[in-house]
């Protein structure tokens, strides 16, 4: 049973959903609020991934094929009971939302409607309400005292904080998100270019073709006038 290990501590692998992977990989991400992975799927493979949440959470999922004929794959998301959140066929990308219970959902990407080629796919993972910030806030409270008398507010500083770290994430996304269009996009110019300079030299070579072949004829043309005299 192969299993798929990525940059994150811990795996998880429940038994009774080893029928639903072809093949069966599995693999799950740290509690982080934003993480990425880019990976190759090859061609006839599905792969498929885990991602526990709590209850009253959001996960959402941005996915894009960056590179791979078509620039297409197969999307299907479930829940922890094992029922069909989202499913899409033969699409290029897709970004869903969806409000969590307790459990591990299980995201997967499938390429077995293609015998030839592989794709290379980056997604992005934002959880949103997993219960930390509060633990912090309340960690804060413990080492900050007499704040009467230096009139602060300890909610102002947190909510500051939260702010600048809300944005600070933001961009990291909109960042993360235009380095994929980047590499998918100039994947896609390569592919052009390679196609291109391809059907050239097709043309290039039906050209000299076509002119040798006219040449020979006009030739032979005045070969058979030349016999008819003498």
């Amino acid at each position: 049973m192969g299993r798929l290990l990525l940059p994150w501590p811990r795996l998880l692998l429940p038994l009774g959903c080893l029928a639903l992977l072809l093949p069966p990989r599995a693999a799950e991400f740290s509690p982080s609020l934003d993480s990425d992975f880019t990976f190759t799927l090859p061609a006839g493979r599905k792969e498929c991934f885990y991602q526990p949440m709590r209850k009253e959470a959001s996960l959402e999922l941005e996915y894009q094929v960056l590179d791979g004929a078509g620039l297409d794959v197969d999307f299907h998301l479930l829940s922890p009971k094992g029922e069909t959140l989202v499913f899409e066929e033969r699409k290029s990308d897709g970004v869903h939302t969806v409000e969590t219970e307790d459990g591990d959902y299980m995201f997967c990407f499938d390429n077995t409607f293609s015998t030839i080629s592989e794709k290379v796919i980056f997604f992005e993972l934002i959880l949103d309400n997993m219960g930390e910030d509060g633990q912090d806030q309340e960690d804060w409270k413990k080492y900050v005292t007499g704040t009467d008398l230096l009139d602060m507010k300890l909610e102002d500083i947190l909510e500051s904080i939260n702010s600048v770290k809300a944005r600070l994430s933001k961009s990291v996304q909109i960042q993360t998100l235009l380095r994929a269009f980047e590499a998918r996009d100039r994947n896609i110019q390569e592919s052009n270019f390679d196609r291109v300079n391809f059907w050239s030299m097709v043309n290039l070579g039906v050209m000299v073709v076509v002119s040798a072949v006219q040449v020979y004829m006009l030739k032979s043309l005045f070969e058979e006038k030349r016999k008819s005299r003498t």
